[in-house]
């Protein structure tokens, strides 16, 4: 074999051999990012909780496109000050630095500010409460909207859902003037009143329905304010350089107090009073959370989203959206991007702080105080 055959040969092997590194290279860098393992204590405000649903259903459905004061809402980028360079995960912001909160209200009450209230007259009888049971109406909503019960109770004078081994001297039922869906129409309001009349007339007692267009017109209006009120702010991280796997996403997510959702694919960040919304979720693909293999799994983008009205406002939630959407980029290489996948300028969020602080204050002087009880019916 001559020299240049050698030559060749020789030069054809380091070829081959740059050849077979590269692809190697470039496909252990494309490889998901996997989860390491975890060398730092967990955090004292993580807790393990189920997710907080309304009617059974989690709060994690579909919605209508958000709303800030009118306006669609636009996701915000952290501010490059919010945080130091390589903040660690306790520079979070705690729930024990927030004030107090109200106790959750897991039960839901009439209030005439957004119930239709039909008194039941039972000419001074007194009925207990496992009668009041046995007569309600196998569902519990009319169409959309919620239906409830309340009698008041013969011992404390309170209104209260019934329960077995009361006594109540006097009932009324209700139904819910709007929610997400819309507003409470003619048709609605027609099936809560044969609802409330057949109740009654099982007890022997008589509903005092209120006007039908009287009600169904203040229902419009509720749902006016409601829809021009309505906020859902929203982050979508996208990785900058290698994609994530679902344990890569969970392990950063838990760092910052996130716990697994009852979806595939969603983490919640718990309220700091048991039984409320969670402040905040965080989701990815769901076919990448059951896929058989998760660990080969490649996302490419999460999204952090806030839903305002379900939320307290002493739970600071806007500015632990801001804080976590920074943390995470930071930690994951990721970027922060709008829905078109433009990368956001930051000086958006002072803007979009100050209209969520008018938001804030104009449900404040409504009664539908954000995470209140009302406005978590309200905006459900």
């Amino acid at each position: 074999m001559s020299s240049l055959q050698v030559g060749l040969a020789v030069a054809g092997g380091l070829v081959l051999g740059g050849v077979i590194a590269y692809n190697t290279w470039n496909a252990r860098r494309n490889e998901p990012r996997q989860a390491q393992p975890d060398t730092q204590p967990p955090r004292a405000e993580q807790r393990e909780r189920a997710e907080p649903t309304i009617d059974g259903v989690p709060l994690s459905e579909d919605r209508t496109e958000p709303v800030l004061d009118g306006e669609l809402r636009t996701p915000v980028p952290p501010r490059a000050d919010f945080a130091p360079s390589g903040a660690a995960p306790a520079d979070f912001v705690s729930t024990t630095t927030l004030g107090m909160l109200p106790l959750p209200d897991r039960t839901p009450h009439l209030d005439a500010l957004i119930d239709v209230i039909a008194p039941i007259a039972l000419d001074g009888r007194v009925v207990s409460g496992d009668a009041v049971l046995a007569a309600l109406p196998t569902t519990r909503r009319v169409g959309s909207k919620r239906f409830l019960v309340e009698g008041q109770s013969e011992a404390t004078g309170e209104w209260e859902p019934p329960a077995p081994g009361r006594r109540y001297n006097e009932l009324r039922a209700g139904v819910q003037l709007a929610n997400r869906t819309g507003a409470l129409n003619e048709i609605e309001y027609s099936d809560f009143a044969v609802q409330t009349e057949r109740f009654a007339d099982a007890l022997g007692g008589a509903a005092d329905l209120p006007d039908m267009l009287h009600e169904v017109a203040r229902a419009r209006e509720l749902d006016q304010f409601a829809s021009q009120h309505d906020a859902q702010l929203g982050f979508t991280l996208r990785a900058h350089g290698a994609a994530w796997s679902p344990g890569f996403v969970q392990q950063q997510a838990a760092r910052l107090g996130f716990v697994p959702g009852a979806l595939p694919g969603r983490m919640v960040l718990p309220s700091s009073e048991p039984g409320l919304p969670p402040v905040l979720d965080l989701s990815f693909d769901a076919q990448a959370a059951l896929a058989e293999d998760p660990a080969h799994t490649a996302i490419t983008e999460i999204t952090l989203n806030l839903d305002v009205p379900q939320v307290h406002r002493e739970e600071q939630p806007f500015a632990r959206l801001r804080d976590a959407a920074f943390t995470l980029a930071e930690a994951m290489d990721g970027v922060i991007t709008d829905d078109a996948g433009q990368m956001l300028r930051s000086e958006m969020i002072d803007t979009i702080g100050a209209d969520l602080t008018r938001l804030y204050d104009t449900l404040d002087g409504h009664d539908l105080a954000a995470g209140s009880a009302q406005a978590r019916r309200l905006f459900s």
